[in-house]
């Protein structure tokens, strides 16, 4: 998860946000997120689980939720994600040990 509290940290949460976020998240209890969010994690996880199984309905529901660009922009955040852990995890390349965004984002 570091790289994702990197990225809430560049967003703009706090540490305390960060972290009740990520803990709702691995938790995997989405039901505090809003329907949108909760169609993109949806599809990241099917992606990650089950890539070969997306069809047009997984995508269809992203654009009902984000429209047609934003759906893209889902789609191609969720696959870099995905390409860059499956990178990291071949070359068992260590996480940054500090968040280097800590105190930057406003």
């Amino acid at each position: 998860m570091g790289h994702c509290e990197m990225l809430l940290a560049v967003a703009g949460l706090d540490e305390d946000a960060i972290a009740q976020r990520t803990r709702k998240l691995a938790e995997g209890d989405w039901s505090s997120f809003t329907a949108a969010e909760r169609a993109a994690f949806a599809f990241a996880r099917k992606q990650a689980k089950t890539p070969a199984a997306l069809g047009k309905a997984d995508f269809d529901e992203l654009v009902r939720h984000f429209g047609l660009e934003r759906a893209i922009d889902v789609v191609y955040w969720s696959c870099r994600c995905h390409y860059m852990t499956r990178v990291a995890d071949a070359f068992q390349l260590p996480l940054e040990r500090e968040n280097v965004f800590r105190g930057k984002a406003k």
